[in-house]
């Protein structure tokens, strides 16, 4: 069940809200675990043990490295602490490892063997992918390791832990929400009518934009990233990329306008995920603003651990390609993902040893750049293999050509025309400009009309049965 389904929208969520608002406060964390975990059953009801062990499993853990983690003076980490840390590490990783990696692995080492004459020396492994798996397995290793540094002490309340690792609205899609971002709200909080209407706001906007842009998107790049590479030319090849560019941008972004929405209703404040990405005017600008809880996920407890910018200019530069290669392989197990990583993180070390952002280059110039790099690895990000990557990179930048027999007409609809152009003008800041132009009555009033028309417009795409891909059963 995913939050833009009809079952979600019309059923659920109204059942949940109104339960919620009419349970005394010591029962909310009950529902919100009781809720959470029916909810993960109806999209993944075989991965469903896998996420109450990794409940469990975390919380034990960390409530034995809280007990263990000083010494007698106080001052050091005692040893006991950090081999539970290693255990709780390897019990995460392990997990994530086997679901996600373990065909991956497999399939190169039959790979390489081959090359040697020793074809399937093992057996491939496939496992389905658990939904949702990267995001709670980060939140898991995140809580370990703040609770090991003392940022956070461990929680005594498995019905608490439960929650905050359960908890619905982030459980499968982000933002990546970590304990310390709710701590103080977990046990009690209230709900005033300021956040009601800010949720429902946010989460209209993002119901709108997955629904009405993200799904229209998704039409055509799918459509187009599925032709063989002969059939495709520049129109097509650059209908292909600008359409998913949108798409990935207005789908992730929706789900956690739509996460960062139902929190505020619920009483949490969960940390922004995206600040207008296209926006930005270097590689290094657009991770700031591009899924902004994985990157910080990854600098506090990757890129730092490594030794971050203190290594000297050569380690720095290891230490940013090694996290990219794991945000690539975060991503998915492909090889394609890990050489979407190691794009970015090139141009992210080329723009430091350049200094690139200080240059004096005017930002008009440095934004084609960004958004040209951003482009190009949507492509490899997308493609299923590197041929088809390649050959529809060399089209978009005139190397090769294609059949003249097709023709953007083909792709190209009057609904995706301007869902282009309206996803173009919202993936900057357009709405907080016009809304800073209007007094407080016409921002009620256009407020109140504009997500009622939304609402609706998305309601009856979804009761209409329209395509509605689910991009994070990868991730």
């Amino acid at each position: 069940m995913v939050f833009s389904s009809y079952l979600f929208i019309f059923l659920f969520l109204p059942a949940f809200l109104i339960a919620y608002k009419l349970v005394g406060h010591r029962f909310r964390n009950i529902l919100i675990l009781t809720a959470s975990l029916y909810f993960y059953y109806l999209g993944d009801a075989k991965g469903l043990w896998i996420l109450i062990a990794a409940i469990v499993g975390n919380f034990a853990i960390g409530y034995l490295i809280d007990r263990f983690r000083e010494v007698e003076d106080g001052k050091q980490v005692s040893a006991m602490a950090r081999r539970l840390l290693i255990v709780g590490l390897f019990f995460n990783l392990s997990v994530l490892g086997y679901f996600k990696y373990v065909g991956f692995i497999t399939e190169n080492i039959n790979l390489i063997s081959a090359k040697f004459g020793h074809p399937s020396v093992v057996p491939v492994v496939s496992v389905l992918l658990p939904l949702g798996i990267s995001f709670f397995v980060f939140q898991g290793i995140s809580y370990l390791v703040d609770v090991y540094r003392g940022t956070i002490q461990a929680t005594k309340s498995l019905l608490i832990f439960g929650t905050f690792k359960s908890l619905f609205p982030q459980l499968i899609a982000g933002p990546i929400v970590r304990y310390r971002d709710i701590a103080a709200e977990l046990p009690d909080r209230s709900v005033n009518p300021d956040m009601v209407v800010e949720g429902i706001t946010r989460f209209v906007i993002g119901f709108a934009k997955k629904v009405l842009l993200a799904d229209t998107f998704a039409v055509t790049a799918d459509a187009i990233f599925s032709l063989p590479a002969s059939e495709l030319n520049f129109g097509t090849a650059w209908l292909g990329a600008a359409s998913y560019t949108l798409q990935i941008y207005f789908d992730f972004s929706a789900y956690s306008d739509m996460a960062i929405g139902m929190g505020l209703m619920m009483g949490f404040r969960f940390p922004e995920n995206f600040n207008y990405p296209y926006k930005s005017t270097s590689i290094r600008d657009f991770w700031r603003r591009w899924h902004i809880t994985l990157s910080g996920w990854f600098r506090d407890y990757v890129y730092v651990p490594l030794g971050g910018n203190r290594t000297g200019a050569v380690g720095t530069y290891v230490n940013l390609l090694a996290v990219f290669i794991l945000t690539g392989l975060w991503h998915g197990a492909s090889w394609t993902f890990v050489a979407w990583g190691l794009w970015h993180g090139f141009f992210i070390v080329i723009e430091r040893f350049t200094n690139m952002e200080n240059r004096g280059i005017p930002s008009p110039l440095r934004w084609v750049y960004t958004l040209a790099v951003v482009v190009f690895g949507w492509v490899l990000f997308r493609s299923e293999t590197f041929d088809h990557a390649f050959h529809m990179m060399a089209l978009m930048v005139g190397l090769r050509t294609g059949p003249e027999n097709y023709v953007l007409a083909e792709y190209m609809s009057p609904a995706l025309g301007l869902a282009l152009g309206v996803g173009a003008l919202l993936s900057f800041p357009v709405y907080r400009w016009l809304r800073d132009r209007l007094s407080s009555n016409q921002q009620l009033c256009a407020g109140l009309l504009g997500l009622s028309a939304l609402f609706v417009l998305a309601s009856m795409k979804v009761l209409s049965g329209a395509y509605s891909p689910f991009l994070y059963f990868r991730f």
